[in-house]
């Protein structure tokens, strides 16, 4: 364990993965940082902007419904992907360790042993 309080000690991607089903570590999440790294990791801007753009073509070309509920389904995206940013995050540490590292040394994540 590491003396200084600012400083926490590095967890490699292969304890953590190992360590956090048996509760080992306390992971904290930055929800600011996660939303935006989650989405840009994602790709959910060019995702979402086709899906709103196929829905107002459909709309203004005469299919109402099925437009609107593109437009729907996009904005909906978007919201579902930015509440549960952090629960995605920490899926993706899990199963790759590139995003462990990033998201660790990004100040994004943090690993404390409990």
């Amino acid at each position: 364990m590491s003396t200084d309080d600012n400083f926490a000690e590095y967890v490699s991607h292969d304890d953590f993965r190992a360590g956090l089903p048996q509760g080992r570590f306390r992971v904290i999440v930055d929800p600011k940082l996660a939303r935006g790294w989650v989405r840009q990791r994602l790709w959910l801007l060019p995702v979402v902007m086709a899906m709103v753009g196929a829905g107002l073509a459909l709309a203004l070309g005469g299919a109402t419904g099925p437009g609107v509920g593109l437009v729907v389904a996009g904005v909906a995206l978007n919201r579902l992907v930015a509440w549960n940013a952090g629960k995605i995050l920490l899926h993706l540490a899990l199963s790759d360790p590139a995003v462990y590292d990033a998201a660790t040394d990004g100040g994004i994540l943090e690993v404390r042993r409990v």
